[in-house]
């Protein structure tokens, strides 16, 4: 199942080779254009462009973000799994976040489901990777969202009490970007 699973990302991910592409998690400084380029030792795949810098994700970016995607939105609906994928994307357009997929991912308080020690205690299920390559493939129905939260259950105040703009919800989060 993991190996079909596998073998659809990446057809997947060949095909946006021949769709419009948007941003960078992995700066390369060459003009290669071939979807697939070798980098450490991994095979990665040029998603978007965004601020002059090219993005690429790696299989191991794709794994991090089914799981946060599983975790934080697993009882949500398909839509707010994707919307979850694309705040992490949309967070690779800011200087005030890391400019990688995994940096995203693991700085420190950006997602509760990451734990201590930086691991994710959650499964990668088939329909978490199909909202992570629909939001690679750009859709994002938070429109351009950083930050997302759950008011029922929310403990931080900051994020409570923040100026919110572009406010959109979606299942049982809103979605927002801030001042």
């Amino acid at each position: 199942m993991k190996e079909k699973l596998i073998i659809f990302i990446i057809f997947t991910l060949s095909l946006l080779m021949f769709i419009p592409l948007k941003v960078s998690a992995r700066e390369n400084n060459t003009s290669d254009i071939n979807l697939f380029n070798e980098n450490e030792g991994e095979q990665v795949v040029q998603v978007f462009n965004c601020c002059d810098k090219k993005v690429y994700i790696t299989q191991k970016d794709l794994d991090l973000m089914a799981k946060v995607v599983y975790a934080e939105s697993n009882c949500e609906p398909f839509e707010g799994k994707v919307a979850v994928a694309s705040v992490i994307l949309n967070r690779l357009k800011y200087p005030e976040f890391p400019k990688t997929v995994e940096g995203v991912i693991m700085q420190k308080g950006a997602f509760s489901c990451v734990n201590n020690d930086g691991t994710i205690s959650a499964p990668q299920s088939e329909d978490c990777y199909k909202a992570v390559l629909e939001a690679l493939n750009g859709s994002d129905p938070t429109g351009k969202a950083v930050f997302f939260y759950n008011p029922q259950i929310a403990t931080s105040r900051w994020m409570k009490d923040i100026n919110k703009e572009n406010v959109k919800t979606i299942g049982n989060h809103v979605f927002f970007t801030a001042n």
